[in-house]
């Protein structure tokens, strides 16, 4: 008690405002509350668990236990440094209040009495949480120090060299303890007969013993015979989702039906009442050994199906899924072989040499069970005519791999268990085993969700494409990890400190993030997106429609409302998970720095999006042209714009370029626009008949308006043509290549009708001395027409119409 008392001393002295505690004032401050801990009890329990942890020589299961007791006070001690949080967090805002003491040193008295009081009380309500704190820092120390213990005893036992199986000296060991355990349960049950008494109670138990053993018989024998015939009438030809469920869930009596019936013969041969003490542990080991061989049998039933309406899950041959289902009912009796044998060398005391002898045979059949189902694997890894290339290799990939393991597990474990380390080979092959059930088990909850996702949606194909029965699937992996954890001979214990530690959260940067933080964050940001996204649909199909607002500014609100209700909601779930950013505000400003520069450009198209939703100098729809690319804007985000030109073809334009660009807007506030539609007509030609013409052209389109009218403009004298241009305002500007078209259509049409010649360019050349040509070379007068236009006389080269143009 002196040295407890010593130890608390030593830690709780704490001295704030020249104010300092003894461990008894602090016992005493709490003798107030109900729930007040025996800080006293406590240092006695943490002093003989750092004598029994120093002497090393308390067994395993004593050690879990005291474990277990140290624990339920760490669990206390957590909960009272959540003590007076209120309280203290009250305290401190009022101490805050009064702010920080002058540097002179001069405060009025009663600010000065007001503060000292403060601190003392602080100091009070604080001292029992530090006191805990302490205690739950010593907790921690005393559970690693016997985790420790633990952990170093698993390994010297998983590594520590027993008889070997394969020594001939041994196994005459092996034979005689066979015998003793018969003889012992033959001697138990004839002494048992013998009594009066217990024959009386067998006569009187007999009807039970008939029926229970009659029941057990029939659903040993034909129970599975029942639910097979039964399978197959659900399932057809073409079966559907739902009748695959159904198929599934009537095949879970292949193996409950069998296991109620040895529940049945168990319980027959104990209510008999002839049985001793080992021939009780002999039949009450049984259940379970038929519990693991059944279940492993139809998860191979299922794996490796007998037809293909089954939908089976590896690609291989009906020759090579009967291997299949053998391999796996034969690994599950290997296992319920294993655990048996455990069951009675446990219960009957047998010498490890017996056990290893008797376990060494399961072992090596295992092995050779494990090279064929590797063998399988590899099989069902052949890539298949309709898997892409990726899935291939992603596919094989995984399948080789247990594969090999298998293979590896395969050689390594007979081998160690032949040298002497059983415990070490059975610590591979049991959990192997048991991995390869749980692994199977998970791949029918698979095709279970996936089968339940194409009853609820009522198509397959979705199902094949869709994420939610995959990610379904993932969770249901992780939710295994820890039973996987245990199969390879994790300790509840570590599992419960491992959630203890996960539920703590990660603290980095002044900043705890737990699960349940992590948890409040996702609910609160979701909810607060789907509300967002609720508002913005009832804005767009319920009230902008009503309202006096263009598309565009109905999208702009639209938009608007979006980003802030995201804005808020993040802001809102970080407030409600209770993560406090204000320390990493100096981070943040440092790292702002550098980010600005890197993300200046981001930055800035986000600052022009902004602007575009608020100016909203373009909308979706408009007709535009910005950098020569002309085309209708079909959506504006937050970062760039994109345009869908008449080739069809999407062009992604940052936001910046509109508000530091030259931006042309052909439908801005409407679709009135002009159209220039060019004409020439040869030389000689009346023009006024051609303005008669042209403009009749004009008027008579129905996309011209009249007001203001359509203009006839006779251009200047080309090099070949009158050049004249009809320029005209239309309805809807986005169909100025369709007016542009159709004017020329009407333009030719009446052209041709009244005789006007439209010109097209030509030259003609003319040699003036045909004689002084070489001889040999033939004389062409009209050798070559090119640029000239209409009218010029032969020999005009100049096109002053002068003859030969001298």
């Amino acid at each position: 008690m002196t040295r407890v008392l010593r130890q608390l001393c030593l830690i709780v002295c704490l001295a704030f405002g020249g104010v300092v505690l003894h461990p008894s004032t602090v016992l005493a401050q709490g003798q107030h509350s109900p729930d007040a801990l025996d800080y006293v009890a406590w240092g006695e329990l943490a002093a003989s668990a750092d004598e029994t942890i120093a002497k090393g020589e308390t067994t395993t299961e004593e050690l879990e236990s005291l474990r277990g007791e140290i624990n339920d006070w760490r669990q206390k001690f957590v909960i009272a440094q959540d003590s007076n949080a209120a309280a203290i967090r009250t305290v401190r805002d009022q101490i805050a209040a009064l702010g920080p003491t002058p540097e002179s040193g001069e405060e009025p008295e009663n600010i000065t009495a007001e503060r000292d009081e403060l601190q003392r009380r602080l100091t009070r309500l604080e001292a029992p949480v530090k006191l805990a704190d302490v205690a739950r820092s010593r907790a921690e120390v005393l559970v690693a120090s016997i985790d420790g213990a633990i952990r170093d005893r698993q390994t010297e036992a998983l590594l520590r060299l027993g008889p070997s199986p394969v020594n001939p000296l041994h196994w005459p060991e092996a034979v005689k303890t066979l015998y003793r355990a018969a003889e012992t349960v033959r001697g138990e049950t004839v002494k048992n007969w013998q009594s009066a008494f217990r024959r009386g109670r067998f006569t009187d138990n007999l009807p039970g013993v008939f029926l229970l053993s009659f029941l057990g018989l029939v659903l040993m024998s034909r129970g599975r015979f029942w639910t097979t015939r039964l399978s197959a009438r659900v399932l057809t030809s073409a079966p559907t989702a739902g009748r695959q469920l159904v198929a599934f869930a009537i095949s879970l009596g292949e193996w409950l039906l069998p296991y109620l019936g040895v529940m049945a013969l168990v319980s027959a041969a104990t209510i008999a009442g002839v049985l001793g003490p080992k021939g009780n542990l002999v039949v009450s080991s049984v259940p379970s050994a038929v519990f693991i061989f059944l279940l492993a049998r139809w998860l191979a039933l299922r794996i490796f199906p007998r037809d293909d309406l089954q939908l089976p899950l590896l690609s291989l041959e009906s020759a090579e899924r009967y291997s299949g289902r053998l391999c796996g009912a034969m690994l599950g009796l290997v296992v319920a072989g294993f655990a048996y044998v455990r069951d009675l060398a446990d219960g009957f005391g047998w010498s490890e040499e017996a056990r290893n002898v008797l376990i060494f045979p399961m072992m090596v059949l295992a092995s050779l069970l494990l090279l064929r189902l590797a063998k399988l694997l590899m099989r069902h890894s052949r890539p298949q005519s309709d898997e892409s290339e990726t899935e291939q290799t992603f596919r094989s990939k995984l399948v080789r791999i247990l594969a090999r393991a298998l293979w590896a597990l395969a050689i390594f474990a007979p081998l160690l268990s032949a040298i002497g380390y059983m415990s070490a080979a059975e610590a591979m092959m049991l959990p192997a085993l048991l991995s390869l059930m749980m692994i199977a088990a998970l791949l029918l909850l698979q095709r279970v969700l996936t089968e339940v996702y194409i009853m609820l949606r009522g198509n397959a194909k979705s199902a094949e494409d869709s994420l939610f029965p995959v990610l379904l699937g993932f969770v249901f992996v992780l939710a295994s990890v820890p039973i996987f954890a245990l199969i390879w001979g994790a300790r509840p214990a570590q599992l419960h400190e491992a959630w203890l530690h996960f539920t703590q959260g990660v603290s980095f940067g002044g900043i705890t993030i737990s699960p349940t933080g992590f948890l409040t964050l996702a609910v609160v940001f979701t909810v607060g997106y789907l509300i967002t996204r609720l508002i913005q649909g009832t804005l767009k199909n319920s009230i902008l429609p009503k309202t006096r607002l263009d598309m565009g500014g109905r999208n702009a609100i639209v938009s608007g409302v979006g980003y802030v209700g995201i804005f808020l909601a993040a802001l809102i779930a970080v407030t409600s998970a209770g993560i406090d950013l204000s320390s990493l505000a100096i981070v943040a400003g440092a790292l702002s720095v550098g980010i600005g520069f890197g993300l200046q450009n981001i930055v800035s198209n986000f600052v022009a999006g902004i602007i575009l939703l608020i100016e909203r100098p373009i909308s979706e729809g408009d007709w535009i042209e910005v950098g020569g690319q002309h085309g209708y804007v079909r959506s504006i985000s937050v970062r760039s714009t994109r345009i869908e030109t008449f080739d069809r073809t999407d062009v992604i334009v940052p936001n910046a370029d509109f508000v530091s660009g030259t931006v042309t807007n052909y439908t801005r506030g409407n679709t009135v626009g002009r159209v220039i539609v060019p004409v020439g007509v040869a030389y000689g030609t009346d023009t006024r008949r051609v303005e008669k013409i042209l403009r009749e052209v004009a008027e008579a389109h129905p996309m011209v308006l009249m007001q203001p009218p359509p203009t006839i403009l006779f251009q200047n004298f080309g090099a070949s043509s009158l050049d004249f241009e009809i320029r005209a305002i239309l309805r809807d500007v986005n169909w100025v290549s369709s007016v542009k078209s159709d004017m020329n259509h009407e333009i030719a049409r009446r052209f041709a009708e009244e005789g006007i010649e439209i010109p097209f360019p030509q030259q003609d050349v003319w040699f003036r001395n045909a004689a002084s040509m070489p001889q040999g070379r033939p004389v062409n007068p009209e050798a070559q027409t090119s640029n000239a236009p209409a009218g010029l006389t032969d020999g005009d080269v100049d096109g002053d119409g002068g003859g030969d143009g001298r």
